[in-house]
């Protein structure tokens, strides 16, 4: 039930923000809304789903796996760690990304800045026993 939620919140989100051209539900708690596009590591379909981005910088887009606190990982990660190569829609323009999980190192540099940005992040961590990768997303 709380997988069909999310998938239907997302694409409420997604047409919210195409017929708006982006002006309405641009930002989410105060951070950027990213549409994340990616290909199905089993089925080969395309898939996309509408993501937070916490920081941004330097052309990387970080991302967290949250699924809200979630035991399993969201099916996006799977997705991506089985094909790096992804498109993110920011700000309205679609573009080819690589991703991949953040090191030990990266996150724990990244993770007070992520929690910083929406203090939700620190409760989802503290409500699974899964440690919730981060992924960033570099320009290809």
């Amino acid at each position: 039930m709380v997988d069909l939620g999310m998938k239907s919140m997302s694409r409420t989100h997604r047409i919210v923000l195409r017929v708006s051209g982006g002006r309405v539900l641009g930002t989410a708690f105060g951070m950027p809304a990213v549409e994340l596009h990616t290909v199905g590591r089993r089925s080969g379909l395309a898939r996309s789903t509408m993501l937070t981005a916490p920081v941004v910088e330097d052309g990387r887009v970080v991302l967290v796996a949250s699924k809200g606190g979630d035991d399993r990982h969201p099916d996006w990660y799977r997705n991506l760690v089985a094909r790096p190569e992804v498109e993110l829609t920011l700000e309205g323009v679609r573009r080819p990304y690589s991703a991949r999980p953040a090191t030990a190192e990266e996150k724990a540099g990244l993770w007070p800045r992520v929690v910083a940005a929406y203090p939700g992040y620190g409760g989802y961590q503290g409500k699974t026993g899964r440690d919730i990768p981060l992924v960033i997303c570099s320009p290809r």
